[in-house]
């Protein structure tokens, strides 16, 4: 199980060791040399090691804030996609992890912003201290130093300065604190349950991003952390004069009579954060321009429990199976993008998409085409991992609910190649598998599978498709219907040759009846659906993968939006 999980995962953990590697790299190398250069030499004097924690913890922030954007760059990862057609599936499969990339590098950039807020609440703090004793200490003589012109060392001049006059008036401070409040906001309005139950908060927090990044850039321009200057290094080194520096002595004659002088850090942010902001320009202005082009809806369904079908046509419009789109109605909301699977296939003369009625914008999205067609918008499409379905010999087909999307689109133009002879479907097995709660969802679904079967049948390829419903959540007048009509040839629920099961799959029993139906073939797994389905879906695919590279091998993909 471990090998398998190394073939499956190696890619992922490679990414993974690096981006932690670069960052201890990053974090360990600047903590040494602020702990050890001799221009900090006297910065440390006041702040001890309070200014390494700071100065390192910002680098790694720096280096975070530059990764951040590139896997929200939708066109950039299509773009990624396709040039990367002829890699390894593997390659292309981590593409797929963009936005669990992207939440790594938000938690990690939450954890360091805390490391820096607090190491720069000790510099404040000592810096405080400093500037108000009287006890002619190193920390005290330096603060007291160059206060008229622009080489103190101190940036607090005078006695009746708070910590929080600092945070509020001063550059650092205030974007410190508006930086931090908006990562906070991004942070907690992007959980799970937010974002399924109350997607605008998460949409229009997120875009505090903007905020974010522009407080970012001008964070460090005032430089109030300072280190010596090197023209005073070559005059007055601390090695040699620090402690000549507590005895004042005011007819002094030797070397080191001269005081220090200091100079700011120059701020940097910008040129970690510049390549990555510009490519994100970019991609917003190709969405803009995508979103713009015409939209023809051609055809309105309303499919029973709340289900409506919208088909469409646009030029230039070239998608792949199991893709998706972003959807944008302006008459709703002129800034709110969804993303929809497609549920057409590329063989069709359309596009077409099934929303179900879940959370306000879909509702009167509902609503609205029940009363006149509103315009559309379009970006898209992008792809996911159902592209590659037609990759494997085998293909097990998970879909929860109206995760059956994906595989709406896969099931027509596996039925399209049938109807031509395609030469290029490598595909020589499918099991499907649909879990869903109520028999309102199947409505929609039903032709489909029903045409698919009879064509099949037809064409003497039956055997071709597998497939089980099952149907988890029912009621006694779905039992004792069941039970009355369980001798007849179609199934009771869903008119279809192949009958409902009742309750949830048993993934054990599945995955070894197919490795030992196909014992040498790769098995790719498709879900869209639930977390806690792709974990035991993932699981299952461990347990079942053979360490002989000969043997049957399950490979897990799941859709992300």
């Amino acid at each position: 199980t471990m090998g398998n999980w190394l073939v499956n995962h190696w890619f992922s953990a490679a990414v993974l060791a690096a981006w932690l590697g670069i960052n201890i790299f990053l974090f360990t190398y600047y903590f040494l040399f602020f702990d050890r250069d001799e221009r900090y030499f006297y910065t440390r004097a006041i702040l001890g090691s309070a200014l390494a924690w700071a100065r390192a913890s910002a680098k790694c922030l720096n280096f975070n804030s530059m990764l951040i954007l590139l896997p929200v760059c939708r066109n950039l990862l299509s773009f990624l996609r396709g040039t990367c057609s002829c890699c390894r599936r593997t390659l292309r499969k981590q593409l797929d992890h963009n936005l669990t990339f992207h939440k790594l590098v938000a938690y990690a950039l939450a954890l360091l912003t805390a490391v820096h807020t607090i190491a720069h609440l000790f510099n404040l703090e000592r810096y405080n201290q400093s500037q108000q004793a009287t006890d002619g200490s190193l920390p005290a003589v330096l603060s007291k130093m160059h206060l008229q012109g622009s080489k103190w060392l101190n940036p607090i001049h005078s006695n009746q300065t708070t910590v929080e006059y600092v945070a509020f008036t001063t550059i650092p401070g205030l974007t410190g604190v508006i930086i931090t409040l908006a990562l906070i906001l991004m942070v907690t309005s992007s959980t799970e349950f937010i974002r399924r139950n109350y997607f605008e908060l998460f949409w229009y927090t997120h875009h505090l991003f903007l905020v974010y990044f522009a407080g970012l850039v001008i964070h460090g321009i005032a430089g109030l952390v300072r280190g010596q200057t090197e023209q005073s290094m070559a005059e007055v080194h601390p090695y040699d004069c620090a402690e000549y520096l507590t005895q004042q002595d005011h007819n002094c004659t030797h070397s080191c009579c001269k005081d220090p002088e200091f100079g700011s850090i120059p701020a940097e942010s910008w040129k970690w954060v510049l390549a990555p902001i510009i490519l994100y320009v970019f991609e917003r202005i190709l969405r803009v321009w995508r979103a713009q082009q015409k939209v023809v809806v051609t055809k309105v369904v309303m499919h029973p429990a709340r289900v409506l079908e919208l088909q469409m046509q646009k030029k230039g419009f070239c998608m792949e199976v199991g893709q998706y789109i972003f959807i944008n109605c302006p008459a709703i909301s002129p800034l709110e993008w969804h993303p929809f699977t497609l549920t057409s296939a590329p063989e069709e003369d359309f596009f077409s998409i099934h929303i179900r009625a879940a959370g306000d914008w879909t509702e009167r999205l509902i609503d609205t085409f029940q009363l006149e067609t509103p315009r559309i918008e379009v970006d898209g499409p992008f792809g996911t991992a159902s592209e590659d379905v037609f990759q494997y010999e085998v293909a097990m087909l998970v879909g929860a609910g109206i995760g059956v999307t994906p595989f709406a689109s896969i099931l027509k133009s596996i039925w399209y190649k049938f109807q031509q002879a395609d030469q290029t479907l490598k595909t020589k097995k499918i099991y499907f598998y649909w879990l869903c709660r109520d028999t309102g969802a199947f409505a929609w679904f039903n032709d489909l599978l029903a045409s698919l079967e009879q064509k099949m049948a037809e064409s003497g390829k039956a055997d071709f498709l597998t497939y089980r419903l099952f149907l988890t959540g029912w009621d006694t007048s779905i039992a004792n219907n069941v039970a009355l009509h369980f001798d007849t040839a179609t199934d009771t629920v869903t008119g279809l040759r192949h009958k409902t099961i009742f309750g949830r799959p048993m993934w054990n029993t599945e995955f070894a009846a197919v490795a030992a139906a196909h014992p040498r073939s790769v098995v790719g797994v498709f879900l869209c659906g639930p977390e806690a389905l792709a974990k035991s879906l993932q699981k299952s695919c461990q347990q079942h993968s053979s360490l002989d590279p000969r043997k049957v091998k399950f490979y897990f993909n799941k859709e992300n939006f």
